[in-house]
């Protein structure tokens, strides 16, 4: 509500303990009662914004960061106004996390908009709080309902961090004015093998000047310069309002850690530990962890592959490429054991994909199937080998199985497109037809689009990237940052991909009927 403008005079000590009490917050029912200090220094203070993430339908994970030792507390309404508050937690924001905490709010009810406020309080003193900001999320429904999702990946890459006379990274607010659901990004969250400079210059002869900062002008090393990289990236004013507003579902690439990192086979001058792990990786794990709003796996810490449904229509599986796979490169004539997703998260995999009844299995993955990299799966044209063996087998498992209706999302590549796989157009046969969509990045350098195999018998529905002409690693500048939309309908279970550039221009669309489930299928066949 806005304050009347008052003619300047002196203020009385009662007249200010009005004015200050006129802007205390004060809960419901059930609610945190906190006063404000007068003075804005003396409180804890909200450093980067908030965030939501892993909705289900009775719970969401919280996440903040303070600017010193704090308490972060939570409220929860079904009310924009807070009049009613439905929920109330809290957690401590300690020197160990950067002063970040999350926490997970639960017993929430399903298909409703959810506000959330969060505030800091003085972790030695209660009753001494900042001011406060809110959230907002969509917890899953539990009946048949429409839903909406985007994603994409790639963020702050190559030299191009936030250039705020560019207008910062625009795709998180054109993402955030399409109002999904949620958003699943595809990992390269941070590029922390890549410094972001003061000036950049493009080859139309302007330049492009970065916000900088101490621990985002060098390849990080440190958990400081880890934890640096996303401080950065949450400087920009879109990328904070897209957090408040959109829940995420996190996935991490390489970028997190160093460019096509393995889990043995990448470390720095400090080695390994004791265990035979790589204490660079460690350290890019931990900063990852704490400042994404991601669910903790009480079994194994760290993990980053999990199922998330989201209503009776979608469960997303979101693996992970990174943590399990050899530490080789992605040649024929090497001939070592290898693998990309590991035999502990394919056998997971496989058990989740055969227990969903959703109608809908996304799987959101790091890297996509069929364009040929070293660093990924596809080897070139010809029969599975090394890392497409263990996609074969998922495949060949999927069609014995009856699992019908998954789709592939992916980014990684910093371009856009459409991949239909047909075992008709296959070297490898023995799986059912599905589509993969790529898209990205988010704020990096665009490049031009790859080359498919023919292993799997992928076909370009729909790429779109660099020219020739306009050379590798194109500034964001020029309109080539892309993100996906899923929409499915809740009638008819029609699901609708659409992929689209930071100015929201629709550059190619599909609709995918739903297959009926084989599963039921066999089982009514029996009667």
């Amino acid at each position: 509500m806005p304050i009347a403008r008052r003619a300047k005079r002196d203020l009385t000590r009662r007249q200010l303990l009005v004015r200050s009490a006129s802007t205390v917050a004060l809960a419901g029912v059930g609610g945190l009662a906190i006063p404000y200090l007068s003075r804005a220094a003396d409180r804890p203070r909200i450093a980067g914004g908030i965030a939501s993430g892993d909705v289900a339908a009775d719970s969401a994970v919280i996440w903040a960061r303070a600017d010193r030792p704090a308490r972060m507390l939570v409220e929860c309404s079904t009310d924009e106004r807070f009049r009613t508050i439905i929920g109330v937690a809290s957690s401590e924001a300690l020197p160990d996390s950067d002063f970040t905490s999350k926490l997970l709010v639960e017993a929430l009810p399903p298909g409703h908009d959810i506000f959330y406020r969060v505030r800091f309080e003085d972790i030695a003193e209660t009753g001494i709080a900042g001011e406060a900001q809110i959230g907002h999320f969509r917890t899953a429904p539990v009946e048949r309902r429409s839903i909406s999702f985007v994603w994409s990946g790639d963020t702050a890459g190559q030299g191009w961090g936030i250039d705020p006379s560019r207008g910062g990274m625009r795709t998180y607010r054109t993402m955030r004015e399409n109002h999904p659901d949620f958003f699943i990004h595809s990992g390269d969250h941070i590029y922390a093998d890549c410094p972001i400079p003061s000036e950049l210059k493009m080859p139309d002869g302007n330049i492009w000047r970065n916000i900088v900062t101490e621990e985002k002008s060098v390849v990080a090393h440190s958990l400081t310069q880890f934890r640096g990289n996303y401080k950065y990236n949450l400087l920009d004013a879109n990328l904070r309002a897209f957090n408040a507003q959109v829940p995420m579902l996190a996935q991490w690439d390489d970028h997190e850690v160093t460019n096509d990192w393995s889990p043995l086979g990448t470390t720095d001058n400090t080695g390994y530990a004791e265990d035979g792990t790589s204490k660079l990786v460690a350290r890019a794990a931990r900063a990852f962890h704490e400042f994404m709003p991601i669910r903790k796996v009480p079994t194994q810490a760290g993990r980053v592959y999990r199922r998330i449904g989201y209503g009776p229509m979608l469960d997303v599986f979101l693996i992970d490429m990174r943590s399990y796979r050899d530490s080789t490169w992605n040649k024929r004539d090497d001939r070592s054991d290898t693998c990309v997703l590991g035999a502990v998260q394919l056998a997971w995999l496989k058990r989740e994909l055969a227990g969903s009844n959703a109608t809908w299995k996304v799987i959101a993955a790091d890297l996509p199937i069929g364009l040929i990299s070293e660093d990924a799966i596809a080897l070139g044209d010809g029969p599975p080998e090394r890392r497409e063996c263990e996609i074969a087998e998922l495949l060949s498992f999927m069609k014995r199985a009856g699992i019908r209706n998954t789709v592939w999302l992916t980014a990684d590549m910093h371009y856009t497109a459409a991949h239909r796989y047909d075992p008709n157009r296959a070297v490898f046969q023995d799986f059912e037809p599905f589509w993969e969509f790529v898209s990205g990045p988010l704020h990096a350098g665009t490049w031009a689009p790859g080359q498919l195999d023919n292993t799997f018998g992928p076909v370009a529905a729909f790429q779109k990237g660099c020219s020739a002409e306009q050379g590798e690693n194109l500034a964001p500048c020029f309109g080539l940052q892309f993100f996906g939309r899923v929409d499915i309908d809740g009638r008819s279970e029609v699901m609708t991909v659409t992929l689209k550039d930071v100015d929201d221009r629709d550059l190619w669309s599909v609709d995918i009927e739903p297959r009926p489930d084989a599963r039921l299928a066999r089982t009514l066949a029996q009667f």
